[in-house]
């Protein structure tokens, strides 16, 4: 029998992920499946929802190629552009769309003999001051690529500073930034990610751009309940494979963390930090164990993790155990961990992937 330790992901959850997306922002869709679709891969998600999206969005060419080779054919944005006149030609050749944050980069697409058959991509910096051009550059690039390209679909970006868990009129001066950084010049517009189309309705546009809430998580605040009916499309599981009592007084693990107060039934799992489980996972984080929740017990290891069943006495060898999914809200556990949950989802490494059809 193969190592148990598992990623499971739920390609129909997907499906009705973007389409409470598509119920609250309307409009186009494009899918961001960059970071190999948060972790979930971007392959699977993207045939999964091509009947539904309008078009994909990723970071990188390399991510672009690999689903046009995968025989994605609707539009697909390169959200960090290129980095180089090299790259023009994968992305004239692979029929890609580079989002153009820079003057250079302008300058560099404005010299092409024919334009880009999804037209131009734009970003504004309306206050992240990481990749974005300011107003007069970005009325600058527009009149620059329509003096070039006569009656050419422009599209203008931004991408909000504050849109985790977005509350009332925390997006008001970057969305007035952009609308008078826009005003006159008659473009298409993209404003929102999955935290905005959640909470901000004000910056639903021509193109939204959901990417965390298709994975059935939600940008705000761990503890707060998911909004919209989302539900989580990848699970990490795995079976107990080895348990052992243990004395009062003895401890578990590296470092003796974990001192057991009374005698102790200690479960091992084969997963660890290797596999994407967090080694910051502090005692007491919680497992699902069949229909229980059991608590880690002593530090998680590069292979293992070790939880007390003391009072689970239903759970033993060979029993299923889901590290995040439907019983552990992944979330919950990042917040334990003092990190993200969509940190924890795209680096999960090693555990075998496996699709629930």
């Amino acid at each position: 029998m193969s190592r148990p330790t598992s990623i499971h992901i739920n390609l129909e959850r997907l499906c009705e992920n973007f389409r409470c997306a598509r119920r609250l922002h309307g409009g186009s869709l494009l899918a961001v499946v960059k970071a190999n679709a948060y972790g979930h891969g971007a392959v699977a998600c993207a045939r999964a929802l091509a009947p539904q999206a309008e078009g994909f969005a990723v970071a990188i060419l390399e991510e672009g190629v690999e689903l046009r080779a995968a025989g994605i054919t609707q539009p697909i944005v390169l959200l960090e552009g290129i980095f180089s006149a090299a790259d023009l030609g994968q992305v004239r050749d692979q029929a890609l769309t580079a989002v153009l944050h820079q003057p250079w980069q302008v300058q560099l697409l404005s010299e092409l003999e024919v334009p880009p058959a999804g037209g131009f991509w734009l970003k504004f910096d309306s206050g992240m001051h990481r990749l974005g051009m300011n107003e007069p550059e970005l009325r600058w690039a527009v009149d620059r690529l329509r003096r070039r390209f006569p009656g050419v679909t422009v599209t203008v970006m931004t991408h909000f500073a504050h849109a985790d868990g977005v509350s009332p009129g925390v997006l008001d001066p970057a969305l007035t930034l952009f609308r008078q950084a826009i005003h006159g010049l008659s473009v298409r517009t993209s404003l929102a990610n999955s935290g905005a189309i959640l909470g901000y309705p004000e910056a639903r546009s021509d193109w939204g751009r959901p990417g965390l809430m298709l994975y059935g998580l939600d940008p705000a605040s761990p503890g707060q309940p998911v909004r919209a009916g989302l539900r989580p499309v990848m699970s990490l599981r795995s079976r107990i494979m080895a348990e052992r009592w243990i004395e009062k007084g003895e401890s578990v693990g590296y470092g003796g963390l974990f001192q057991a107060r009374r005698p102790a039934r200690i479960g091992v799992i084969p997963c660890g930090y290797a596999d994407g489980y967090p080694r910051t996972a502090p005692q007491g984080t919680w497992v699902g164990a069949g229909e229980d929740l059991v608590p880690l017990a002593g530090r998680v290891s590069m292979d293992m993790l070790t939880v007390d069943l003391t009072d689970a006495p239903r759970v033993t060898v060979g029993t299923e155990v889901e590290l995040w999914g439907d019983q552990v809200p992944v979330s919950t556990l990042a917040h334990c961990c003092g990190t993200l949950a969509y940190e924890l989802v795209c680096r999960v490494q090693r555990a075998a992937r496996h699709t629930d059809d």
